[in-house]
């Protein structure tokens, strides 16, 4: 089973960037997929952006597209999502999440579909 620690998150003003990190550790051979989660306050969590492990492919919710992007460092066991131009509306907790069940072709953004998830961490974006 896999185990999933994000990190990263902090407090920013608008226009800002800042950088998440999640470290995967235990059996990562059957995720799937990688993903970025968020919740804002008396909202649903959303799926924001998400990788495939074996070829790649990102894929990205259309309100962070453009200004966010995910990716992997399979030697480091590590999942990035780079956030650029933040604003406001992005203020949540983030959540690293996988999906391990081997093989799906196409990560979504879904949450119930992914089985493994991180404690989270907030991102609070200032006007």
């Amino acid at each position: 089973q896999v185990q999933l620690a994000e990190s990263g998150g902090g407090s920013i003003q608008t226009g800002g960037s800042l950088r998440l990190s999640c470290a995967a550790a235990g059996d990562t051979e059957s995720v799937s997929c990688l993903g970025w989660f968020r919740q804002a306050p008396g909202k649903e969590r959303e799926g924001v952006a998400t990788i495939h492990t074996g070829n790649g492919d990102p894929f990205y919710h259309v309100s962070v597209k453009g200004r966010f992007t995910i990716s992997q460092d399979n030697a480091k066991n590590t999942l990035y999502l780079q956030m650029t131009d933040l604003t406001p509306e992005d203020t949540a907790v983030y959540y690293c999440a996988a999906l391990d069940v081997w093989y799906y072709s196409f990560c979504g953004l879904k949450a119930s579909d992914y089985t493994t998830w991180g404690q989270g961490t907030q991102v609070t974006v200032s006007s």
